[in-house]
């Protein structure tokens, strides 16, 4: 009946949360689109003084030179962070290769070129025209992920600076709740869906422009990013890594990677004695129970049928996401400047008066009346593209529904305490809760003189019969060791 309630109660959050993700998306699009029109109302116009635009919200480009040191540092860090967890097993060294992460590609590097802004360059690659990706943000984009297909997500273990922000601010960690953390999992894969259609349109980088660390890294940005930034500050206080579980579009896809590893990490270095202390000891709540998956008829009937469901309702999903996406594609192409000022255009024409007196807007008017040969034509183009953009963003929206639906069936054989491969950010915390590993560290006896777990003696014959003293005999049931 575990297995029944647990499912029951996360359906119950996800249903309930899938309501209010829905606000928060709307709401969240209403205001992006107000962000929009007030900072790009209007394509900038131009000069016959050979004046060009100032570079004042992004920093200067490397040389040829400092890319190739980046890409370098890059691929210094994830090695070493991938031996620190699988080699080594050291947290200490995970933290000070934080604290460099940070300092490097953050408050240096000013968080750009970061690996989960790299992600709307490659969708302006393939789905755009007249932009060749750099080699420095082809780099950053594919090695995490080559990485996480081997080893899992030991760039955020300690390379990414935004998890290393939140991580380093940690001091006393609350656990979500299952259920909550189950549903809010499906945002980041939405907010992934919307920052490629928003780049292969050609509209914005809404994952740079609303990345909320970004404008500390700088410390410049407008005042509601400054806000939303600290705010998340606040909340990696006592929750771990809030945007990198919640929000971070480039963890829904190292989730996906991390979840064909090869290698994944393991609590213990050895043998799980099942002494049920590392649960405690990890801050996201990631560490999965032994399960056998064994279940009673009813309980199997009852996962099979919810699956069956499940796909079963995929293409209706599917077909709603991909008309919600066609409606609101349109609606969003006036986002694009070229698109707006087509529009006021197209207003004024028929009201026969300027939109506004203000004399930006009249400039901007006089140039769309000039050049509305050319204007015309794009805008359509536009239109056209931001429909297909919203249509396969609603196709994604339906398939993400779908698999977290399918997802919820699903029963996953476990023999030890085990972290979830694709939620584990491989931050080493768990490894000292472990007695096993406090023995292999020298910082416990040996196996020989304070157990005779069946599992240990198997690996450590002992010639005596003994038990307690480090937590991970029989009938143990947690505290630190």
């Amino acid at each position: 009946m575990r297995w029944v309630n647990e499912h029951r109660a996360r359906w119950r959050g996800v249903r309930w949360l899938a309501w209010v993700a829905l606000v928060c998306l709307g709401s969240g699009i209403g205001f992006l689109a107000l962000g929009e029109a007030a900072e790009l109302r209007f394509p900038p116009p131009d000069f016959e003084s050979g004046y060009s635009m100032p570079a004042t919200q992004y920093p200067s480009a490397r040389s040829q030179g400092m890319e190739w040191f980046d890409i370098a540092v890059l691929l210094a860090t994830l090695g070493t962070a991938t031996a620190l967890v699988y080699a080594k097993r050291s947290r200490t060294g995970l933290a000070w290769l934080s604290g460099f992460s940070l300092l490097y590609f953050g408050f240096y590097r000013e968080g750009c070129v970061c690996a989960i802004g790299s992600v709307q360059n490659v969708a302006l690659t393939v789905f755009g025209t007249g932009y060749a990706l750099p080699v420095g943000v082809g780099v950053f984009f594919a090695a995490p992920l080559l990485v996480a297909l081997f080893a899992g997500r030991t760039f955020c273990a300690a390379v990414c600076p935004h998890g290393a922000l939140q991580d380093l601010l940690l001091v006393r960690p609350v656990k979500v709740p299952r259920w909550l953390e189950s549903g809010l999992g499906v945002l980041p894969f939405i907010y992934l869906g919307a920052g490629v259609t928003f780049a292969a349109t050609g509209a914005a980088f809404l994952i740079c422009r609303f990345d909320p660390f970004v404008p500390i890294f700088r410390l410049s940005g407008s005042l509601g990013m400054l806000l939303t930034g600290g705010a998340f500050l606040v909340l990696s206080l006592f929750v771990g890594r809030p945007y990198c579980r919640f929000l971070c579009p480039y963890g829904a896809l190292l989730k996906v990677a991390s979840a064909l590893s090869r290698w994944r990490v393991r609590v213990t270095p050895d043998v799980c004695t099942q002494c049920r202390l590392c649960p405690s000891s990890c801050p996201f709540g990631i560490i999965r129970e032994p399960d056998p998956g064994l279940m009673r008829p009813k309980e199997v009937s009852m996962a099979r049928r919810g699956i069956l469901v499940a796909l079963a309702a995929l293409p209706f999903l599917v077909l709603a996401g991909a008309g919600v996406g066609w409606v609101f594609g349109g609606a969003a192409a006036r986002l694009h400047p070229t698109v707006a000022l087509v529009e006021d255009y197209g207003d004024s024409l028929a009201r026969g008066v300027p939109a506004t007196p203000t004399l930006p807007e009249r400039l901007a008017l006089d140039r769309a009346e000039r050049q509305s040969k050319d204007l015309l034509p794009r805008a359509e183009e536009l239109r056209g593209k931001f429909r297909m953009g919203g249509l396969w963003f609603g196709v994604w929206c339906g398939l993400v529904v779908a698999m977290k639906w399918i997802s919820l069936g699903m029963v996953r054989r476990r023999d030890e305490y085990q972290p979830d491969r694709t939620a584990c950010f491989a931050c080493a915390r768990c490894f000292s809760s472990c007695p096993q590993e406090r023995i292999r560290l020298g910082w416990s006896p040996a196996p020989d003189a304070v157990t005779t777990h069946p599992a240990i003696a198997a690996v450590h014959p002992v010639p005596s019969a003994k038990s307690g003293g480090c937590g991970c005999g029989p009938g143990a049931t947690g505290g630190n060791p």
